[in-house]
């Protein structure tokens, strides 16, 4: 069983417990598992067949660990059977329509006798058109519509968006509300979810806003000149449909806007874990405050800032980035949260494809140098590395590649000398080189005296076994010039998932040899991928924050990495780039 197999089984055992009445914190326990197996840089079964103990694994306790162990040794979980039991296999494919819960699912299932689960979406769109829903206790004519347009929405699902896609849109709205406002009635505005917590794909855009006039702010939302559709406007939230895309606003008195931006940045597991802490309290959280009983009454209340919000409940605030229940509650109540990487704290980027005539095996950045510089300026840089792909060893012969390295050299001393001490960025020489399936480096020995540096990335036959791909990389990185390891899984988000590694093995090889693992920036990549980031940091595993641009514009795509290095609890200390000319220079050159 895989982990989105497993997963799945996960989710289905807290949806049964729901629907049998279980206790709260029971069904919470593996909504949390189900969500830390999702996203699990590994797979469980792999852990535990290797003997690791399951219990590691965030959100996963002693006794979900040895049903687990079960699961894995006999295929089957007597206790998991017993919970599934005398319930529709139906509810579980019903429950995949969006605004239909547990108890919802299985009351539908039960009163129209939908069984099996293939047809089990089919049967219930008939029954909806046909007025059957609404003669169901607790339904109505509207609850039919719901459902068909939940259904509609699910069969017309798009993939989820990659994260620069997904803020582009934000801002474009974001900036249209902002513009023009002269009565000031946007105060504050937030995206929410997965976007402000910078996740490397996106399901819709959320857009929060803090406003006396919400009336006034939904208007202008909906008249939005590019809306293609408009779903719905409320009194305080709004939906529309934009480049096929659905966002959606939420206003908020400015008194309440710090508890509706943190119940809505999530993530589902960060508030079910709160919920689980303000209950012991006898505290109950909402969009709106936190309600406590005085005097046998309930009374709101209400927290105009996330930071008040998060103190009342014990805790310092928790960047949204963190907000995944990796331990970052546990953190904040000992004030021990990691004073995460910003993007002033980078000093350079070492991962640039310029369109130095180098004749690579991949494609050619199409900027010159001098160009990259005056962008880079702009990032108050202290240096570059240009690394184009290596020359193409199909094209040309050893001494063709030597030449072609050897004029580069040439040409980057040149900038460097010409510029003297009146420009304040420094080129260095890198090269980004493909590992072979052997893990040999695909240029001769002799080419890496011309290189200040070497990136090493996997280009080529991505389905190897984990045994395969680890030693292939192992083999790479025992070059002493080979500092980097450029995206790490070769994954393409959308495309390619990528492949697996032994990361304590790559981890320890780092360690011992000071290399460094890249969180390249490129938006379709987000690689090294934050569970994996976390665990370098934890590990005591440098890493470096690079953009892979092959243009000059694309150097702000910085802030990507930086996300994902911050949603892998790095500090300014885990990202060698943070380093100075003077101090990288040391590392890279010998103090050149």
């Amino acid at each position: 069983m895989n982990n989105r197999q497993l997963t799945n089984l996960l989710r289905s055992i807290a949806a049964a417990y729901e629907v049998k009445g279980e206790n709260r914190f029971r069904i919470n326990a593996y909504e949390r598992a189900a969500a830390t197996v999702e996203h699990l840089p590994n797979e469980v079964r792999d852990i535990w067949k290797d003997g690791g103990d399951l219990t590691e694994i965030p959100g996963v306790g002693s006794s979900i660990a040895s049903h687990l162990d079960e699961l894995f040794r006999k295929g089957e979980v007597a206790y998991f059977k017993r919970a599934l039991r005398d319930l529709p296999k139906a509810m579980f494919e019903i429950l995949r329509i969006p605004g239909i819960g547990a108890k919802t699912a299985y009351k539908l299932c039960s009163k129209l006798d939908i069984k099996d689960s293939e047809k089990a979406i089919e049967q219930l769109k008939m029954a909806a058109k046909k007025g059957k829903i609404s003669k169901i206790e607790g339904f109505a004519s509207k609850s039919e519509e719901e459902i068909l347009e939940g259904i509609k929405e699910l069969k017309n699902r798009k993939e989820k968006m990659n994260l620069s896609f997904a803020q582009g849109l934000a801002q474009k709205m974001i900036d249209y509300l902002n513009e023009n406002d002269e009565n000031k009635y946007i105060l504050k505005i937030y995206p929410l979810g997965s976007l402000r917590r910078m996740s490397a794909t996106i399901g819709d855009v959320d857009i929060a806003v803090a406003t006396k006039n919400p009336k006034d702010v939904i208007k202008k939302f909906v008249s939005f000149p590019e809306t293609e559709k408009v779903v719905v406007a409320g009194k305080n939230t709004a939906r529309i449909i934009y480049r096929g895309r659905q966002i959606d606003l939420k206003t908020m008195d400015p008194e309440s806007f710090g508890s509706l931006l943190q119940h809505f940045t999530g993530s589902k597991e960060h508030n079910i874990h709160l919920r689980e802490i303000a209950q012991k309290k006898n505290l109950s959280l909402s969009e709106y405050g936190i309600k406590k009983k005085i005097k046998g009454k309930l009374q709101l209340k209400k927290y105009k800032s996330e930071e008040d919000f998060y103190k009342s409940l014990g805790m310092e605030w928790i960047p949204p980035e963190l907000r995944e229940d990796r331990g970052e509650i546990e953190a904040a109540q000992k004030g021990e949260l990691p004073n995460l990487i910003e993007q002033k704290d980078l000093k350079g980027d070492l991962h640039i494809h310029s369109d130095f005539p180098i004749e690579p095996s991949h494609d050619l950045g199409v900027d010159s140098i001098q160009k990259i510089l005056k962008e880079a300026a702009k990032l108050k840089y202290e240096y570059i590395g240009v690394s184009e792909h290596n020359p193409s060893m199909s094209k040309h012969s050893k001494k063709d590649i030597i030449d072609i390295l050897k004029r580069k050299k040439e040409y980057i001393d040149e900038i460097n000398y010409s510029r003297g001490n009146k420009l304040p960025i420094y080129v260095f020489n890198g090269l980004e080189i493909d590992i072979k399936p052997d893990g040999e480096l695909a240029i001769p020995e002799e080419g890496f005296k011309y290189l200040d540096f070497a990136i090493v990335s996997v280009h080529s036959r991505f389905r190897m076994s984990l045994d395969e791909a680890t030693k292939r990389v192992l083999e790479a990185l025992k070059h002493p010039q080979a500092k980097i390891l450029g995206h790490p899984t070769g994954r393409i988000i959308g495309w390619r998932e990528g492949y697996d590694l032994d990361w304590d093995k790559i981890f320890d090889i780092c360690k011992k040899n000071d290399k460094w693992l890249e969180i390249n920036s490129w938006p379709n990549r987000l690689d090294l991928q934050d569970e994996v980031a976390k665990e370098a940091v934890k590990s005591g595993v440098k890493m470096i924050i690079n953009t892979d641009s092959h243009a000059a514009d694309q150097l702000g795509f910085i802030k990507y990495g930086i996300a994902t290095a911050r949603r892998g609890w790095a500090s300014k200390n885990d990202i060698i780039n943070t380093m100075s000319y003077n101090k990288i220079s040391k590392i890279l050159k010998g103090g050149e």
